[in-house]
């Protein structure tokens, strides 16, 4: 008997092969941002240091990265300082020893993070993880701060690639977003805010109608622009000044390196 050949529509054919293009290149980003957060490791944490833990899908490797090493016996005597519940959860499963800020009198050796978004002068945007404000008191108190992103976060300027996260407080919060979405730096970018709701950790992606929460017991409105933001130092100090405003995903002037993902492999991003 002849064998029967079953053709598929031709639509249905291309839809099946962009979905199997997709998830072939996301795991080969998902490979290449594992490579980046064990660089980082591999590059910079040396036994006997206080290391920040950061959050998120790709500091998450740096984590395992230092178990690895801790428990292989490469590394020694490395304590770790979580930027967040989750990292701390994740750290602990894995054997590798905690301490907090207010446990240490020397600044942290190295932390290792990630980022939504960096431009050319290493200004960030981060918080999509709802963390940032944990983020920013460990890694504004570190010597060296190593960002390890993959390459859609390397932007030309920080604001419509990524929503900027500002943590508040609960109350007043409606005017609070007021004051924030109307600030002379943000003039001209088409900025709009919104208050996240569901998890703290999806970013601006709502996934519940309960306003989002954070560790901290905050609320976080996501700010969203047309244009890029002209000046971020101008914005973090604005920022910094409403009246109810607990802290900004605007990193500017912390990170003193970068680590990119591209499909080809890891390589350290030139400040400008």
């Amino acid at each position: 008997m002849a064998a029967v050949r079953l053709a598929l529509p031709a639509r249905r054919c291309s839809r099946l092969a962009a979905q199997a293009m997709a998830a072939v290149d996301l795991e080969a980003l998902s490979d290449v941002k594992k490579q980046t957060g064990y660089r980082a490791v591999d590059d910079f944490v040396k036994s006997g240091m206080i290391v920040g833990l950061g959050t998120g899908s790709t500091a998450k490797y740096a984590v395992d990265r230092v178990a690895e090493k801790l428990k292989s016996g490469e590394l020694k005597d490395v304590v770790g300082i979580p930027t967040s519940e989750r990292t701390k959860q994740q750290a602990e499963e894995l054997g590798v020893p905690l301490t907090t800020l207010n446990d240490i009198t020397s600044q942290v050796d190295v932390a290792i993070d990630g980022a939504d978004a960096v431009d050319p002068g290493f200004n960030l945007v981060k918080g999509g993880g709802g963390a940032h404000l944990r983020e920013k008191l460990v890694e504004a108190f570190a010597k060296q701060f190593v960002v390890i992103v993959d390459q859609t976060k390397v932007q030309e300027g920080l604001g419509p690639s990524f929503p900027l996260p500002v943590e508040i407080v609960p109350f007043g919060s409606e005017h609070i977003m007021r004051q924030v979405a109307q600030l002379p730096a943000f003039k001209d970018t088409g900025c709009r805010a919104q208050l996240r709701k569901g998890s703290a950790s999806t970013g601006s992606k709502e996934d519940g109608p309960e306003v989002a929460v954070t560790d901290n017991g905050n609320y976080i409105v996501d700010l969203f622009f047309e244009k890029k933001i002209p000046d971020p130092g101008a914005a973090a100090q604005q920022l910094q000044g409403v009246v109810g405003v607990v802290e900004h995903g605007l990193f500017c002037g912390m990170a003193t390196d970068v680590l990119v993902a591209y499909p080809d492999g890891v390589r350290p991003l030139k400040r400008v």
